[in-house]
């Protein structure tokens, strides 16, 4: 039989999606599983959006321009406009999600075995795309102690090397909620500048920062302009997961040229998904507004509650709708496992992310879960009372 590539066996299976199959068996046994593993919202998408795609009026549905609909771009440019992104439709590349802007963005920039630093816990997604490139990611790891801090300086300089090419960010950051002030940007800034390096800049969740300081965007950084590489997506602002439409956003003249290789390599982005997108961008600002509070409740209910939990910690998240939680548990994989194979409270039990795939270091996250926020209170109150009587029951609790 043939042998598979290396490259298919060293690619990480996901974290949030490897357990599916046990909760898939929980489910046709008749119990309830609580969400918290992924980030699939359950808000309504914008009636806007919706209406759009009910009266779609084409004899022909065809290919889309390689770069997606000028009048999407455009729409997008004027979107970004109200977080002062000074960009124009010219510098925005439409994507298939956010997924394939973060892929194509490294095949456009890096050669393999070129390097690439980026601070953990991260997105498990990035490593496979990195290992799609033939890219290496290196990574500074931040602390659940220090509420997920970036890392010192320092920690990034004794990881450059002549293969280095860029640092990766999520901003705010997905699994932590973490959000990067504008002293830890100006430090990256000075980083990328005096290297002269990319700083890729996944700034997704940008709608949900929660804080009273101003929302601070690579391309706020003044004197990288051109090694900025901005990663977006409509789904999580609008609850659009599915439509998959992202972009890619650069002053950068070479790299655009390279990108639109894998673009018309590609053909397009889905014509139906860029319609959607581009009467989202039309949301009312009390949709948005409604959303934003909505994330606001469910956070502080969620970390309070699990801070009540005998031996469980959160840092409070500033952003996004995630947050990375400490169990007293030997084994978060383990655990996890345990609570969809082999538990459940009154016909139900819990679905997490183990925190141990957002890591590359051996031994991290051992004791930690990613949690999304991403159901109703009245559900997530059910979640954390069987999270409580899970770890009262789990044969590997650490808390005695």
């Amino acid at each position: 039989m043939p042998k598979i590539s290396n490259r298919g066996e060293i690619m990480p299976a996901s974290p949030i999606r490897k357990l599916v199959p046990l909760s898939n068996a929980a489910k046709s046994r008749g119990t309830k599983v609580y969400h918290l593993n992924i980030g699939q919202p359950d808000l309504p998408t914008p009636p806007e959006a919706l209406e759009a795609l009910r009266h779609i009026d084409r004899k022909v549905l065809e290919y889309s321009p390689s770069d997606g609909i000028r009048s999407l771009r455009e729409k997008l440019a004027t979107y970004y406009h109200r977080f002062n992104i000074d960009v124009t439709a010219d510098d925005i590349i439409v994507t298939v999600g956010g997924s394939e802007a973060v892929l194509f963005a490294f095949m456009a920039c890096l050669d393999p075995g070129d390097e690439i630093i980026v601070p953990e816990p991260a997105y498990a997604n990035y490593m496979a795309f990195a290992i799609s490139a033939g890219a290496v990611i290196k990574t500074v790891t931040s602390s659940i102690d220090e509420g997920f801090a970036l890392p010192p300086v320092e920690k990034f300089e004794e990881l450059i090397t002549p293969r280095t090419k860029g640092i990766l960010i999520c901003n705010p950051n997905n699994p932590t909620g973490y959000l990067y002030t504008q002293s830890e940007m100006n430090q990256l800034r000075d980083i990328v500048k005096k290297y002269d390096l990319y700083l890729f800049s996944d700034e997704v969740y940008r709608e949900f920062c929660y804080t009273g300081a101003p929302y601070i965007s690579a391309f706020h950084l003044k004197g990288i302009e051109e090694q900025v590489v901005l990663i977006d997506s409509v789904s999580k602002r609008y609850s659009e997961c599915g439509i998959r439409i992202g972009a890619i956003i650069t002053k950068h003249a070479e790299l655009k040229k390279n990108v639109m290789k894998f673009c018309q390599a590609r053909l397009s982005p889905p014509l139906l998904g860029q319609i959607v997108a581009e009467a989202s961008i039309d949301a009312s600002p009390e949709y948005m507004l409604d959303t934003y509070n909505e994330y606001v409740e469910r956070r502080k209910f969620l970390i309070d509650g699990i801070n009540r939990i005998p031996g469980c910690y959160s840092p409070i998240p500033m952003g996004a709708f995630y947050t990375v939680a400490r169990l007293p548990v030997d084994d978060a994989d383990r655990f996890c496992e345990w609570c969809l194979r082999d538990f459940e409270w009154e016909g139900q039990t819990i679905f997490m992310a183990p925190a141990s795939g957002f890591y590359t270091a051996p031994g991290m996250g051992r004791d930690e879960v990613r949690l999304a926020y991403v159901i109703e209170k009245p559900e997530l109150a059910k979640a954390l009372e069987v999270l409580r009587h899970a770890l009262e029951a789990y044969p590997g609790r650490t808390l005695s």
